[in-house]
């Protein structure tokens, strides 16, 4: 009896350690996904602008030609970025994003297409080297606090293999699985593409009168030109974007995680302390009865 109350209490004790550690996590991302989320609505502007001044650019010049507005003809391999997670901890945040990554997977093997790789987060880099799958591209590290610099790192090396034909290597699509931040206790996990674009046609300037002609443009230097550079602009906010939504839905996720975490190890603590009660109750009824049985065997002695 005696050993088993030794092993409830240390077992106690463990699961406090644990409980301590689970807090200190909870807290930690509680303090880091209010920054996220400040980062991501920060870039939710310059997105939005950029989106409406390409999106101008095409209504006022309907004959103009691009790669990344062309559907290609042969999109027998595609380019598929995958955002994960550097650091554990966040329940089902990666789970989610592989599982919409291998239902891609499955989606574009029956269709006839090859998928090519890029990753983003050691645990979707380990996860792909575990299985002996190819990557063309991986980035880690930063996944909690992601820099401009490896979104636009991203778009580059997307808009390269995008422009290469698929004979030479290069892709006729580009996907895109991450994480959506909607709340605190929401994270969805979403599969967009984003080559070739889809830009929406503006019909109507904002504050003119309809019916009435839209307002003249004029573009320095060309209107190809300044396409070129704002479409290119257009893919790395959108990366961008990306990876801050991902990055507030992965610290919102942890939190939820340990929160739960730390909930079960109270439960599991309360359950503990009752049944060393329990034995160390049973214990000292064992030690009463050992007593009044030997006085007694004294006493008939």
């Amino acid at each position: 009896m005696g050993a088993q109350l030794r092993l409830i209490r240390q077992r106690i004790k463990s699961v406090k350690s644990t409980a301590k550690i689970t807090r200190a996590q909870e807290l930690i991302a509680s303090s880091r996904v209010g920054k996220a989320r400040e980062r991501a609505d920060a870039a939710q502007p310059y997105a939005r602008e950029i989106s409406a001044a390409v999106s101008a650019l095409v209504s006022h010049h309907m004959k103009m030609n691009h790669a990344l507005l062309n559907e290609r003809p042969d999109t027998s391999r595609v380019a598929v970025l995958v955002l994960t997670s550097d650091r554990g901890f966040a329940g089902g945040y990666n789970h989610n994003v592989i599982k919409n990554g291998q239902a891609l997977h499955a989606m574009f093997e029956a269709q006839g297409k090859e998928p090519l790789y890029y990753v983003v987060g050691r645990k979707g880099v380990d996860w792909f080297r575990f299985r002996g799958l190819g990557m063309a591209g991986q980035w880690s590290g930063m996944s909690g606090r992601p820099g401009y610099d490896t979104a636009a790192e991203i778009g580059k090396e997307l808009i390269a293999a995008f422009d290469m034909p698929t004979r030479d290597g290069g892709v006729g699509e580009v996907h895109v699985v991450f994480t959506e931040f909607v709340s605190m206790l929401t994270q969805a996990p979403r599969v967009t593409r984003i080559l070739p674009l889809q830009v929406e046609e503006v019909e109507e300037e904002a504050g003119t009168t309809p019916g009435l002609p839209k307002a003249p443009y004029e573009f320095d230097p060309s209107p190809e030109a300044v396409l070129d550079e704002m479409l290119q602009k257009y893919v790395r906010s959108r990366i961008w974007y990306m990876l801050l939504s991902s990055a507030a839905a992965e610290h919102a996720a942890r939190r939820t995680a340990m929160m739960a975490a730390t909930e079960n190890a109270h439960e599991l603590i309360e359950k503990l302390t009752r049944e060393a009660n329990e034995a160390r109750q049973a214990e000292i009824t064992t030690e009463i009865t050992e007593i009044v049985g030997g006085a007694e065997a004294l006493k008939h002695s």
